[in-house]
C-alpha cells in the first residue's frame, strides 16, 4: 500500500468543506480497530479503496515559503466560512505541528475548525497559542467509546472551554432500547447530549456491521447528498446535507 504524501494540500470534500489536514492516516484509531473508529471510519474506507496505508500517520507540511503563501491565497479565495483540520487524520497525533500550520492558516483571518479525539493531549505550553487564533476545537465522542475514552475526551472538552470555542461532536446512533446493550448505550448517549455546545453527527454504517446484525442500533436507508446510504439517526431533525447550508458550521456559529 502507498503512504500519503508529506506535502500539505487544500481539498474540498463532497459536503463542500475545505480541509487542510496536518496529518493523513490514523495510527491510533487503526490500532484499536483495523476498520477505524467504530469499525466504520469513512476515511479508512476511502484510503483502502485508493490504496493508501491509513494505519500510518503521515505529517504534512508546506514544501517551502512560496507554497505556504500560495496556500494562504487559495484559502482566502474559498467560499466557506471556515477551514477544517482533521478530515482524514487526527491532528492530535502531532499537536505541535498542527499548531504550526494553524499559525500560517490564521493569517487568512478565516476561522479554523479542528476535529480530534484527543489521542494525545494538547500540551500546556501550546494552549496559550489557541487564544491568539480563531480556532474551534470539535472533540469527537460517542457512546460507543469506552468509559475511559469518554472520560478523557470530556475532560479535554471542558479543559479547552476557557481557551477557545470548545464543541462536543457527538457521533450519535438510534440505539435499540429493546436490546440490553442498546438500552445501556442510549442512556450513555443521553448523558452526552446534556453537555452545552454540542453537534449531532449521524453514524453511517452498512447492514453487515456488527452493531446492526446484533440489533444494537437501528438503521434506515436515507438520501445523503447524491447517493442513498444506511444511517442510524437519533434525531430526525439533525441536519444531513451540504455544509454551506449547515446552521452549526462545525460549531463556529455558537
Amino acid at each position: 500500500m502507498s503512504s500519503y504524501s508529506k506535502i500539505i494540500t487544500l481539498n474540498k470534500n463532497s459536503r463542500g468543506v475545505w480541509d487542510i489536514d496536518t496529518t493523513k492516516g490514523c495510527t491510533s484509531g487503526i490500532r484499536l480497530n483495523k476498520k477505524g473508529c467504530y469499525g466504520c471510519c469513512y476515511s479508512a474506507s476511502f484510503a483502502k479503496i485508493y490504496g493508501y496505508d491509513f494505519s500510518k500517520t503521515i505529517k504534512r507540511d508546506f514544501k517551502n515559503c512560496l507554497h505556504g503563501v500560495n496556500m494562504i491565497n487559495k484559502i482566502q479565495k474559498t467560499k466557506m466560512s471556515f477551514i477544517r483540520i482533521g478530515n482524514s487524520g487526527d491532528p492530535s497525533e502531532d499537536w505541535e505541528h498542527t499548531m504550526k500550520i494553524c499559525k500560517v492558516v490564521s493569517l487568512t483571518n478565516i476561522p479554523i475548525v479542528i476535529i480530534t479525539k484527543h489521542w494525545n493531549i494538547l500540551p500546556d505550553y501550546l494552549i496559550n497559542k489557541l487564544g491568539k487564533m480563531d480556532i474551534c476545537i470539535n472533540t469527537s465522542i460517542s457512546a460507543l467509546d469506552s468509559k475511559k475514552q469518554r472520560n478523557h475526551r470530556i475532560k479535554q472538552y471542558n479543559r479547552l472551554k476557557n481557551i477557545c470555542n470548545s464543541v462536543l461532536r457527538i457521533i450519535s446512533c438510534n440505539f435499540n432500547k429493546d436490546n440490553p446493550d442498546g438500552l445501556k448505550l442510549s442512556k450513555i448517549q443521553n448523558s452526552l447530549f446534556k453537555n452545552e455546545k454540542i453537534i449531532d453527527n449521524i453514524l453511517r454504517v452498512t447492514k453487515k456491521h456488527p452493531l446492526v446484525k446484533n440489533k444494537i442500533i437501528n438503521i434506515k436507508r436515507v438520501k445523503f447528498l447524491t447517493t442513498n446510504t444506511y444511517a442510524s439517526i437519533y434525531n430526525k431533525n439533525t441536519y444531513f446535507g451540504t455544509c454551506n447550508n449547515c446552521p452549526e458550521m462545525c460549531g463556529i456559529n455558537y
